[in-house]
């Protein structure tokens, strides 16, 4: 069996690792108990596991780590902490920590200690990794690209990284990202995980948990949500903006969520507080009910929009139609929604479209006439006022090309809402966004932001770019950059739109910049590593195959952008497996659990 040495020599400079070395070369086994001499304890540990080969023999050396802390430091965002309370010590977290309630991890309400936990690894280990085997091998089973494969199964680390936290009754809360010793940017963030595509398929019930923090937690009774959620996950502050696309996001999500799961009853829970949030957005950014956000409105750029928008305007457009959806489900009145979606949808078409994509029409806060508005960057000086006073509202993009421009009619796809808006002009919004921001080579792209992302010889797809010549003077922050969420998206909803090869294009120029050489492959970082935004990445699986699975009317549907017979990965609430088409016929090889199919469709045709 294995041992452990605890005695690790007690000395100064190489001292430690030159007599550490020494036991190793010579296979020396020190099985020991720790320091207990009155002279300090040791620097560290060994772990050996002997064991002995004959000449062309091999044999396999299995090491299980496992670790168990039931209590951490961790609070955050508690609304009542600002009465003075310092959950977390002392600077260097020496100080005593008050007894208000921090968050303990999942396992340690299954676990009663380190034993049992490592009990259940070993015990489990032979069935765990036989699941994950048969996993990954349903996974790659696949005939669409190699690196859209890539994009989708190197991102799902995310899933099991210190971004996504399990609290010990279960839910889950997350960070956007983490830094090296901490997590960065707290609390489930409704605009970032508005991206993230794999966790409502592989783990619905965890997923469907965010909305009931977001929904129920994190909203007031005007409807306001807190886009940040607290931890433990309890109540919160409301002093902050409520995110636009955040808390519209949420909307369509609750609709995906329930057309994943088809439980009408956690439905008929949620839909009174979702329509109450939906209320609280038409009412605070389109209080004129024009079917268009107009008052300024809080984003994942960090930053209020002035005036119309197609990115956050898309969101509405999903938000409306999804709230229809849902309360006709049940027999309700949802006219109100219509209008106000067919009313928005011609204003996108037309008034937003400038022929060959969608754009913002910015308001100066005299048009609008707002009251000051908070903001992350409210920091004010005689220059930036002059700006202001000159060109109207910072960080806006106007006339210029976001690669996030129609982010709400791919959410709509991702949903299974169909289209929110004319094909034919997102297909040319799509096609601009790959003509003016996609760079095979940014050498000379000047960013003067995070330019780590992507430089140099390397490509990438900017977050904006302005083909007409009129970048505004203190443009929409981050617009240098590029961000793989936003890559993904786009390529998915190109593919979705029938270009796939170029969305292939940005998938592999994306993929080789985390080829790793220079950066890890499993990791595409943005604001912290293991960034929750990269996993929409997911969503390019459902736009190269074209495959849905709707659990509500049991249909499997199956709209492939291309022509020919293909194979592909499907995750459903009930279990997983492969489909596609085969001599031009539907097929369906359910590997693990059950995906109760009542009809096929496709192309649009019922296939049965």
């Amino acid at each position: 069996g294995a041992g452990v040495d605890c005695r690790w020599f007690r000395g100064g400079w190489f001292d430690t690792q030159s007599m550490l070395w020494k036991k190793i070369s010579t296979g020396e086994q020190c099985e020991s108990e720790p320091y207990d001499d009155g002279h300090g304890a040791g620097v560290g540990a060994s772990l050996f596991a002997p064991f002995e080969l004959a000449p062309g023999e091999e044999t396999t050396v299995r090491v299980m780590l496992t670790w168990y802390c039931p209590e951490t430091d961790l609070r955050i965002a508690r609304p009542e902490d600002k009465k003075g309370c310092d959950c977390l010590g002392g600077e260097n977290g020496d100080a005593p920590l008050c007894e208000k309630e921090r968050h303990r991890p999942w396992y340690s309400g299954k676990f009663e200690d380190i034993v049992q936990l490592s009990e259940h690894v070993a015990n489990e280990y032979c069935e765990l990794r036989k699941k994950s085997r048969a996993f990954s091998i349903c996974f790659y089973d696949s005939t669409l690209p190699p690196e859209v494969l890539e994009a989708v199964s190197a991102n799902l680390t995310i899933l099991k990284s210190p971004t996504v936290l399990r609290q010990r009754d279960g839910r889950l809360w997350c960070w956007e990202g983490c830094c090296d010793s901490k997590g960065c940017c707290h609390g489930s963030c409704t605009h970032v995980w508005n991206y993230a595509q794999a966790l409502p398929h592989f783990f619905p019930r965890l997923e469907r948990g965010l909305r009931e923090t977001e929904f129920l937690e994190c909203q007031d009774d005007r409807g306001h949500q807190n886009f940040r959620a607290s931890l433990p996950i309890g109540p919160v502050g409301h002093d902050f903006h409520a995110a636009a696309d955040g808390q519209l996001g949420c909307v369509m999500k609750v609709f995906r969520d329930w057309r994943i799961s088809a439980d009408d009853s956690w439905l008929e829970r949620m839909l009174p507080r979702v329509l109450k949030a939906l209320d609280y957005c038409i009412e605070t950014w389109d209080p004129g009910r024009t079917g268009m956000l107009r008052e300024p409105h809080h984003n994942t750029f960090d930053i209020e929009f002035w005036g119309s928008d197609g990115m956050c305007g898309s969101f509405y457009l999903g938000a409306l139609k999804a709230a229809a959806l849902m309360l006709e489900h049940f027999g309700k009145d949802a006219d109100a929604y219509r209008e106000l979606y067919v009313k928005g949808r011609e204003i996108i078409e037309t008034d937003l479209f400038n022929g060959e994509y969608f754009i913002q029409r910015v308001m100066r806060q005299d048009e609008l006439g707002c009251g000051p508005v908070l903001s992350m960057s409210n920091s004010s000086s005689p220059e930036s006022e002059a700006v202001v006073a000159e060109g109207g509202p910072r960080y806006q993009y106007g006339d210029g090309c976001l690669s996030d421009g129609v982010l709400g009619a791919w959410m709509a796809q991702m949903c299974g809402m169909g289209e929110l808006i004319d094909p034919a002009k997102v297909k040319s919004h799509l096609l601009s966004v790959h003509r003016y921001n996609f760079r095979k080579d940014l050498s000379g792209h000047s960013n003067p932001q995070r330019p780590t992302y992507a430089l140099g010889k390397e490509g990438g797809l900017l977050v904006c770019s302005w083909p007409k010549g009129d970048e505004p003077t203190l443009p929409l922050v981050y617009s240098n950059e590029v961000w793989t969420g936003t890559e993904y998206q786009a390529a998915g909803h190109l593919a979705i739109a029938g270009e796939t090869e170029k969305a292939l294009d940005i998938v592999r120029t994306a993929r080789q910049r985390y080829d790793g050489k220079v950066r890890n492959p499993f990791n595409e970082y943005e604001c912290g590593h293991w960034y929750a935004r990269a996993l929409s990445s997911y969503g390019m699986l459902q736009a190269f195959s074209g495959v849905r699975y709707d659990a509500v009317s049991k249909v499997l549907e199956i709209n492939p952008p291309q022509a020919g017979d293909f194979r592909s990965f499907l995750c459903t609430a009930m279990g997983y497996g492969t489909v596609g088409l085969k001599d031009g016929k539907p097929f369906i090889e359910v590997v693990s659990g059950e995906i109760d199919v009542a009809d096929i469709v496709v192309g649009g045709k019922d296939a049965s």
